[in-house]
């Protein structure tokens, strides 16, 4: 019944007459999610996980699916109450191997005969197969000084049987982004598919591969060979300071140490072998202890030991990679204004071309042939969705999977449109804008004013599932989103030029777009504009706090109030020391500067705070302290505080809640 109801939802209805309405939080909670995907050798078939989530499970559940390249014939494989993932074709095309239960399986097209290959205490994840479908790497998280399961286990029965839960410190990065980091890593391990045997290739080490920071979702791989590993790690993450992540090469046939081969002092990462093996790609940023550098396209020369920048005079940063099967084409993805497009170089001549711009794209995949490029993309209208463009550089752009096709057939959303207007310095700066549903050009509007976080993002053209665009444009506000000094994807001095200046030519970009948009949009309501951010987007919801009256109402999600105290307890302390300029005690004029909370005695404008227990990157502390002062000053203000959730909510009913309180927030302070 399951599987029935879940097929539907893939057939459009447009034949049956709707009546449209606005999108509300049900309807985003319904959306089916896709994710993980790979293509079959042949090209002729993929699978691809599916995520539906339910308010009264309060989670979701993962199953996957096949569907033939042409849209055609979809089907389940694995549709279970579990939760199977990470579905990778064999490579000889014949099966179909995926993760379920912390265990590696491996089944037919229809999902018959299953087996396991992979059994082992501290459960396995991430895995990639060598060419010859010999061998397969993947993770698990092991306490650095057991050589055995064993040891794992009794670790695991000792912690847990003990009653004394305090633990003690001697080293930084003790929890990270929203989990107390504990004594395990994760190791890279290589499992022998005859004989079912496992090995710790990174036995003993006390850091993580994959890096659990700022590396790729492709941070090791087999050489075409099979016969050598490249893999991604920080040595010095316990440091809390140090980006320095590294490219490491391991030779399976004698593994002794492993080899280093970047000499970038910022990151690198997702090592990505060329099929003909002669070159190692991967992306790399300069400069140490930054985290939002240009990321530039690195080669390496396996047989010279040569190192090479293809991207030196390319102003965008690289993102995913992956080469073509005759070894002379690089495509990857590049953030490019509010678009995530697809880039192609040419490895010969070093030319990069503009392949496929519009929209925001992901998980670049190739056929074996390379004929096809396949990718999944959204924009703000539009959940992701599996879409294919032929690489003879004609027009076949066609859509593959239609999954959300019965809600989206019931909506009523306008797509995104821009505006470029004069920022500070006189530089340009561009700005999204939204429209609410059944838009009239005669009304007025309320206006919802969104600051995005980072500070080095972006809002783009997407569909995001909590800072969802339409969801504010559908209760009825224009939405206006700008883009400001710090954002990627207009080059790197943009985004340079907002560290050590939180609350200068960012804020200055952000107030002209405000008056910008009341100028020029005769339908937006002039006394009823609000503004809303998260993390740094929360911040400066704060820095606007103490510096111009001209929201009616604020809302502030996970922000940095005290630049001191944040500095004091978040974990990745490379960040503030970057942006801020250094620590509290070597440049204690900044934190002074752009604290918001050194301007408390501006503060007029009532504020909703929301932030979550689990949020180690900028901890709870700071809300507290905020709202203590609103308080404390008589302002109006509500703070919706989360015991379970981290720098983002993320289980449905909590998201519910959250979406609610917000409208009902702003809708209260409507004139």
């Amino acid at each position: 019944m399951k599987q029935f109801f879940l097929l539907l939802c893939f057939i459009s209805i447009t034949v049956f007459p709707q009546t449209k309405r606005a999108i509300d939080v049900d309807d985003l909670w319904a959306m089916k999610r896709i994710g993980a995907y790979d293509v079959s050798p042949d090209g002729k078939t993929l699978a691809f996980t599916l995520t539906s989530y339910t308010f009264e499970a309060n989670k979701g559940n993962t199953d996957i699916y096949l569907i033939d390249f042409d849209g055609k014939n979809l089907r389940s494989i694995k549709n279970s109450e579990k939760n199977e993932g990470e579905p990778k074709f064999s490579p000889n095309g014949k099966t179909i191997s995926f993760t379920r239960d912390g265990q590696i399986w491996q089944c037919n097209f229809d999902g018959s005969n299953e087996k396991q290959l992979t059994n082992i205490y501290t459960e396995a994840s991430g895995f990639e197969w060598s060419a010859d479908g010999k061998k397969i790497l993947f993770v698990s998280s092991v306490y650095p000084d057991c050589k055995t399961q064993q040891c794992n286990e009794e670790k695991d029965k000792a912690c847990e049987e003990s009653k004394v839960k305090a633990k003690i410190f001697t080293e930084l990065m003790y929890r990270h982004w929203n989990d107390w980091r504990g004594d395990k890593r994760s190791h890279l391990f290589l499992l022998d598919i005859e004989g079912g045997n496992f090995t710790d290739l990174t036995s003993g080490n006390k850091e993580d591969v994959p890096p659990m920071a700022l590396g790729s979702s492709n941070d090791y791989n087999f050489s075409p060979d099979g016969n050598e590993v490249a893999y991604a790690l920080n040595a010095e993450f316990t440091k809390a300071t140090s980006t320095n992540i590294e490219i490491y090469l391991l030779d399976l046939k004698s593994p002794k140490s492993p080899k280093l081969i970047s000499t970038s002092k910022g990151v690198d990462c997702q090592p990505v072998y060329s099929p003909d093996g002669k070159y190692l790609a991967w992306t790399s940023m300069k400069r140490a202890k930054f985290e939002a550098d240009k990321k530039d396209l690195i080669l390496f020369n396996r047989k010279t030991n040569e190192v090479k920048n293809l991207t030196e005079s390319f102003d965008k940063s690289v993102d995913e990679i992956i080469w073509t099967p005759d070894s002379k084409t690089i495509y990857f993805i590049a953030g490019n204004e509010i678009y995530n497009s697809i880039y192609k170089l040419d490895l010969k001549s070093g030319k990069i071309d503009l392949f496929h711009k519009e929209d925001y794209n992901t998980n670049i995949q190739l056929s074996k042939d390379g004929s096809k490029l396949f990718f999944l993309k959204q924009r703000s209208d539009l959940p992701n969705e599996l879409f294919s463009l032929s690489t003879n550089g004609k027009n076949t752009l066609k859509r593959i999977t239609f999954t959300n096709e019965e809600i989206l057939s019931q909506l009523e959303m306008n797509s995104v449109e821009t505006f470029w207007y004069e920022g500070a310095n006189g530089d340009k700066v561009q700005s999204i804008l939204v429209k609410p549903p059944f838009f009239d050009p005669n009304k007025k509007y309320p206006m919802m004013f969104l600051i995005h976080g980072g500070p080095q993002g972006a809002w783009e053209d997407n569909f995001h599932y909590r800072w969802n665009l339409q969801m504010f444009a559908g209760a009825g506000y224009v939405v206006v989103a700008p883009n400001p000094r710090g954002s990627t994807g207009y080059g790197q001095k943009f985004t340079d030029e907002i560290s050590g200046d939180w609350g200068g030519k960012v804020y200055i970009d952000l107030m002209k777009a405000y008056d910008y948009a009341i100028e020029n949009f005769s339908f937006i309501d002039a006394k009823n504009t609000f503004a809303s951010g998260a993390s740094y987007g929360g911040y400066m919801i704060n820095w606007i706090e103490g510096h111009t009256d001209r929201f009616s109402a604020l809302f502030c999600h996970n922000g940095t109030f005290n630049l001191e105290s944040m500095w004091g307890t978040t974990e990745e302390l490379w960040f503030p020391e970057w942006d801020i300029s250094g620590t509290p005690w070597e440049n204690p004029e900044a934190y002074e500067k752009w604290s918001p909370h050194r301007y408390a005695k501006n503060f007029k404008t009532p504020m909703l705070i929301v932030h979550s227990a689990f949020d180690f990157r900028l901890s709870e502390e700071q809300a507290f302290q905020l709202f203590t002062t609103l308080q404390r000053l008589e302002i109006e203000s509500k703070f919706l505080y989360f015991p379970d959730e981290t720098h983002f909510v993320s289980k449905p009913q909590n998201a519910k809640l959250w979406w609610n309180t917000v409208f009902d927030w702003f809708k209260s302070h409507q004139k």
